[in-house]
């Protein structure tokens, strides 16, 4: 399998790596590698050092959901949270303030256990500076948190939408596939990395091969070096190859550390 990150090799002082995947559930294949007793959160708290919270862009969550997830992962452990459909796909950015207001409530429960937040547009939904401008604005006037970024369109890839991602402090998703057109030319904000890897060929499902894994390691370390803040989750969880892979990641990022 061709390794398909080449942009993310221009490197960006040492910042964390955190590994982990999109969901905590646990399946009896992987049961053995995360000992222990609890809840499957508890458990894959004790081996991999984050997760992301898919499930808040389907549905909301009550805030002592949240607050109840933070109480049972360690103080090291971070959380990145989904922002709602109903903000990115239904409202497709405009005039959400209200819902904005809602959703930062409750996953605000996480206390310092909330690590970043993800926006995920829609392949439809085109750059426009006006609404981008408002949104990121809104966002901005009401958490400092570090924001990954997902646009599909390949409008939000110019020089335009680049800068004003980057004075909004905002991060682009180094994703993987990669969606036709949307190669990431111009850096936005380099203090964040967030790779996120949907599996390919077969979106969600495939999994990737240990070269892949490898040479992945090799390239996140690379830009931790330079001060990035680095996350890295698997979302190629349909088929059961997210925990795997990350924990051959985690590893290799042990080895390459020694």
């Amino acid at each position: 399998m061709p390794y398909r990150l080449p942009h993310l090799h221009k490197a960006i002082q040492q910042g964390a790596i955190r590994v982990g995947c999109a969901g905590w559930g646990l399946t009896s294949a992987v049961g053995s590698h995360f000992p222990g007793e609890g809840s499957h959160l508890d458990r894959y708290a004790q081996v991999l050092t984050c997760v992301e919270i898919n499930s808040s862009f389907y549905k909301p969550h009550r805030a002592d959901t949240y607050a109840n997830w933070a109480l049972s992962v360690p103080a090291s452990f971070r959380f990145s949270v989904k922002v709602p459909k109903a903000i990115t796909h239904d409202a497709r950015l405009v005039g959400c303030e209200a819902l904005i207001d809602e959703f930062l409530a409750a996953a605000g429960q996480l206390g310092d256990g909330l690590g970043c937040w993800l926006v995920q547009l829609p392949p439809s939904l085109a750059f426009e500076a006006e609404v981008a401008q408002a949104f990121f604005t809104a966002l901005r006037e009401r958490t400092p948190l570090p924001v990954a970024f997902e646009a599909r369109h390949p409008s939000w890839f110019s020089t335009e939408a680049a800068a004003l991602l980057k004075s909004a402090h905002i991060a682009y998703v180094d994703a993987d596939p990669i969606p036709d057109d949307c190669e990431i030319g111009h850096r936005a904000d380099e203090s964040l990395v967030y790779v996120r890897l949907h599996g390919s060929p077969e979106l969600y499902k495939s999994s990737y091969d240990y070269t892949y894994l490898d040479e992945l390691a090799r390239t996140l370390q690379q830009r931790s070096k330079k001060g990035a803040q680095v996350w890295c989750v698997f979302d190629n969880t349909a088929a059961g190859a997210a925990q795997p892979n990350a924990l051959h990641l985690m590893e290799r990022l042990r080895l390459h550390h020694k």
